[in-house]
């Protein structure tokens, strides 16, 4: 058996092919979703990362069914988009808790294991948006740029046990959600992506097994984009 995986909100989209693929790499891996339904092939944990107890359950459902966690891929989140005038305090406030607090949650419960073993990897999923900015999404671009400077603090922090903490930042990817745009809106998207198309969610899974493998284990405190030049020079 492989290394103990958790993904979080690795039931769809980005998150369920990165634990797809560090499956098919050998890994044991076990995502959350709030929903908690099964998924072949996986190891699934009910949980709300707004909710710290929910957090250390998960990972107690982790830990019992494949070993103590040596990766953790923090990808769970959740868009509430609005102009600023019109935005709700509560629309904002939900989408910090749940991308960048909630960050904070799996990343200090996973902390505690990996120092033990002295060893770990801690891959966030922020965005290209948290990078460039987006008219909209104040609170999605906040939450996003939030995780670069808690992972580079991290990866400061943990260096010393063995743990390498990194940041990988998607532009546009083929999803349920990209699919449901209008061909206008989609068009005007493409138009500012050097390569002129999405990602497969199989590309961001890719560069997510790659700094979870052994060719980055010198790699730490790096934002690694795959967004086809969408955000180059940010």
């Amino acid at each position: 058996m492989g290394r103990s995986v958790l993904v979080t909100g690795g039931n769809r989209g980005i998150g369920l092919a990165i634990a797809q693929r560090l499956t098919a790499d050998g890994d044991a891996v076990t995502v959350t979703s709030r929903s908690g339904d099964p998924i072949e092939g996986l190891t699934v944990a009910r949980c709300d990362i707004r909710d710290a107890a929910q957090v250390d359950a998960a990972f107690t459902v982790a830990e019992q069914a494949n070993g103590p966690v040596e990766v953790l891929v923090a990808n769970a989140g959740v868009t509430r988009d609005q102009i600023l005038a019109l935005m709700s305090e509560d629309d904002f406030t939900d989408v910090i808790d749940t991308n960048l607090t909630g960050a904070y949650r799996v990343a200090k419960r996973a902390v505690r294991g990996m120092i033990r073993l002295r060893r770990g990897r801690i891959i966030l999923i922020s965005s290209v948006v948290g990078l460039l900015g987006s008219g909209g999404q104040a609170n999605y671009a906040a939450s996003k740029a939030g995780l670069v400077g808690f992972g580079r603090s991290l990866a400061r922090e943990l260096a010393s046990r063995n743990i390498t903490v990194n940041v990988v930042a998607p532009g546009f990817v083929e999803t349920d959600m990209t699919a449901e745009l209008p061909e206008d809106r989609k068009k005007a998207i493409l138009a500012n992506v050097p390569l002129a198309r999405y990602a497969a969610t199989a590309e961001v899974a890719g560069a997510v097994a790659f700094l979870a493998g052994p060719d980055a284990a010198y790699i730490t405190g790096a934002v690694l984009p795959v967004d086809g030049g969408l955000g180059m020079g940010h």
